[in-house]
C-alpha cells in the first residue's frame, strides 16, 4: 500500500481484524479468464453478480399526452388573462403552434393546461430591426435593466453564467461572450449599460429570438396539471424554473428544453409528480426540488443541461437536485450527459429514495448525497460520470465518484451497477458545521450488493476524512460487493489516506463477503 502526499487525513483508529481465511500479500494476478480474483472467498463458486435495474419507462414528452378536451387557447390569445378568468378545474387545451407568453400563466386549483397537438410556450421576443455595426449586427432597446450576479460560474473571470436572457438564431443556442470584441459567429454579446444586443452572423433572413418573460408557469394553487407542452426559452433566474410546481401538481409529457436556468422546480409542493417528461439543454439545471414532503420525479429524461456555463463540480448545476425534502422517490429517470452532477441530494433531505436511475456521462458525481439523513440508493445504472469536472475538482476520492455519500447519516447504498466512473463510491466526512439535527456527521454509512468497476487511472472506492471529521470505527460498512478490476496488484481502495490493492483492503476489515475479479462488468 501507499499513502499520497496531495491528501491531508488521519487513518481511524481500531482497524478491525480480518475474519477468515485469506490470500496473503503479494498472491499472483490472477489471467482475465479467472473468475475470482481472492480465491477461497467463495470457494468453487462463480461470484454473484447483482441483476442489473429495469430500464426506466421511456419514451417520454409530449407524444404520451392524452387527448385534450375543455378550452380552447389559440396562438396570439393572452394566456395569462384566460386562465385567470376561469373558474377553478377549468381545462385547457392549447391548440397547435406557437405560444407567445408575455406574462407568467397562474393556474387555479385544479385547472388542467394541456395540449395533445403539439403545442409550443415560448418566453422569447423576436428581433428584427437590426444594422450592422463594425463587422456585427446590432439592435437595441430589448434588454431590461442592469442586474446583479447570483449564482457561480464555471468561468469564474467573466462570469456571465447569471445573465438571462438568451439568443436563439433560426433555433440554435447561440453562446453569451463577456465583450463585444469576442463576438464571432455563433455568439452574442448584450450590453446592458447601451441597451443593445450584438450578434457575430448576419441576421439577414433568418429568425432572431431572444428569450424574455421570466417563467411559464407557477401559482400557489394546489392540484394543478400540465401535460402535453412544449415549455422553451423562458429566462428564468438562477435556481428558478421556467415551471414551479406546487402542491399536489401533476406535471407529465412535456417537453422542457432551452430555458435560462432550472426546467421544472418543485418548491412546497408536496406530493407532487413529475413524470414522463424530456427536460434537457436547460442553461444551469434540469429539474430541482426544494422543501417539498413526498415529491415524485420518475421516468423523465433529463439530459445535456447546464448549457449557460454555472460552476459543473460545486454549485448547483447538472442533472437533478433536491434540498430540504423529506421523502419521496426519484425513480426509473434517464440522467444523460448532464454538465454537473447527474443526481444530487443536498442540505437536510431527510428519507429520499433514489432508485432504478440511469446515470450517464455526467461531467460531475453520478449521484451525490450530501449533507443529509435516512437515504437510500439502489438499484442504479451508473457509468461514466465525474470525468469532466472542470475548475476546482480533480480526480481524488475527495471529488467524488460513482456514488458520493458526503458528511450523511443512516443512508444505504444497495444493489447499483456502478461502472467506469472518476471513482467507484466514494464516501467523505467533512467539517461541516451544525443544523437542524445537529452537528453534521458521517455515520452509520452501509455499501453492499453492488457491482462496482474500476479498471483505469486512478479511480478507486473508499473512504476520506478531513482532521475536523474522523470517522469513528464501524460508522462505515462495505460487503458483500463485486468488484471488478484491471488487476489484483492495483490499488483501487482507499481508507483515510492510505491505498490498497484487493487483498489489503480485505485486510482492513471492510467488504466481509464480497469478490473481487479481473475482467469486464455485466453492463
Amino acid at each position: 500500500m501507499k499513502t499520497p502526499t496531495a491528501v491531508v487525513a488521519i487513518v481511524a483508529a481500531g482497524t478491525l481484524a480480518l475474519a477468515g481465511t485469506l490470500p496473503a500479500q503479494g498472491s499472483p494476478v490472477l489471467d482475465d479468464d479467472q473468475p475470482d480474483l481472492i480465491t477461497g472467498l467463495l470457494p468453487d463458486d462463480e461470484p454473484t453478480q447483482p441483476a442489473p435495474p429495469t430500464p426506466s419507462a421511456l419514451p417520454a414528452g409530449p407524444s404520451q399526452a392524452p387527448a385534450c378536451v375543455g378550452v380552447t387557447i389559440k396562438p396570439g390569445q393572452e394566456a395569462a388573462k384566460l386562465v385567470d378568468e376561469a373558474p377553478n378545474g377549468t381545462t385547457f387545451c392549447f391548440a397547435a403552434g406557437l405560444h407567445r407568453i408575455t406574462q407568467t400563466i397562474r393556474p387555479k386549483a385544479d385547472q388542467v393546461l394541456a395540449s395533445d397537438k403539439g403545442a409550443v410556450l415560448t418566453g422569447s421576443i423576436r428581433l428584427a430591426k437590426w444594422t450592422a455595426s463594425s463587422g456585427d449586427w446590432v439592435t437595441t432597446g430589448v434588454l431590461p435593466p442592469a442586474y446583479g450576479q447570483t449564482g457561480q460560474c464555471e468561468d469564474n473571470v467573466s462570469n456571465i453564467c447569471y445573465l438571462r436572457e438568451q439568443v436563439f438564431l433560426d433555433g440554435k443556442h447561440l453562446a453569451r461572450v463577456a465583450v463585444r470584441d469576442k463576438v464571432a459567429p455563433g455568439t452574442f454579446y448584450a450590453d446592458y449599460a447601451a441597451n443593445s444586443v450584438y450578434l457575430g452572423d448576419n441576421p439577414a433572413g433568418r429568425a432572431v429570438e431572444m428569450s424574455k418573460t421570466e417563467r411559464a408557469i407557477q401559482s400557489s394553487a394546489g392540484n394543478v396539471t400540465v401535460r402535453g407542452l412544449t415549455i422553451e426559452h423562458f429566462a428564468t433566474p438562477p435556481q428558478g424554473g421556467a415551471i414551479q410546481l406546487g402542491l399536489g401538481w401533476k406535471v407529465y409529457a412535456n417537453d422542457i428544453r432551452w430555458n435560462h436556468a432550472v426546467g421544472a422546480m418543485l418548491v412546497n409542493a408536496d406530493g407532487a409528480v413529475l413524470e414522463k417528461n424530456l427536460i434537457h439543454h436547460n442553461g444551469q439545471l434540469g429539474i430541482g426540488q426544494y422543501s417539498t414532503l413526498r415529491g415524485t420525479i420518475a421516468n423523465n429524461e433529463v439530459s445535456y443541461n447546464n448549457t449557460d456555463g454555472f460552476w459543473i463540480a460545486d454549485w448547483e448545476s447538472g442533472g437533478i437536485k433536491t434540498t430540504w425534502s423529506n421523502g419521496g422517490w426519484v425513480t426509473g429517470n434517464l440522467i444523460k450527459a448532464n454538465r454537473g452532477v447527474g443526481l444530487w441530494s443536498d442540505v437536510y433531505d431527510d428519507g429520499r429514495t433514489f432508485d432504478a436511475n440511469q446515470i450517464v456521462d455526467n461531467a460531475a458525481d453520478g449521484i451525490r448525497y450530501e449533507i443529509g439523513r435516512n437515504g437510500v440508493i439502489e438499484d442504479n445504472v451508473i457509468t461514466g460520470n465525474g470525468l469532466g469536472t472542470g475548475r476546482g475538482s480533480g480526480t481524488s476520492l475527495w471529488d467524488g465518484g460513482g456514488i458520493n455519500v458526503n458528511t450523511s447519516s443512516n443512508v444505504q447504498v444497495r444493489d447499483n451497477v456502478v461502472a467506469n466512473n472518476v471513482n467507484g463510491i466514494s464516501i467523505q466526512s467533512r467539517t461541516r458545521g451544525s443544523g437542524p439535527w445537529g452537528l453534521n456527521v458521517l455515520r452509520d454509512i452501509v455499501v453492499s450488493g453492488n457491482q462496482v468497476t474500476m479498471k483505469g487511472g486512478s479511480t478507486a472506492t473508499g473512504m476520506v476524512q478531513n482532521s475536523g471529521a474522523v470517522i469513528p470505527t464501524g460508522e462505515v460498512t462495505l460487503k458483500a460487493n463485486t468488484y471488478i478490476l484491471d488487476s489484483l496488484t492495483a490499488e483501487r481502495f482507499q481508507k483515510t489516506g492510505q491505498w490498497y490493492t484487493a487483498a489489503e483492503w480485505r485486510q482492513t476489515g471492510q467488504d466481509a463477503g464480497s469478490t473481487f475479479r479481473v475482467g469486464t462488468s455485466v453492463r
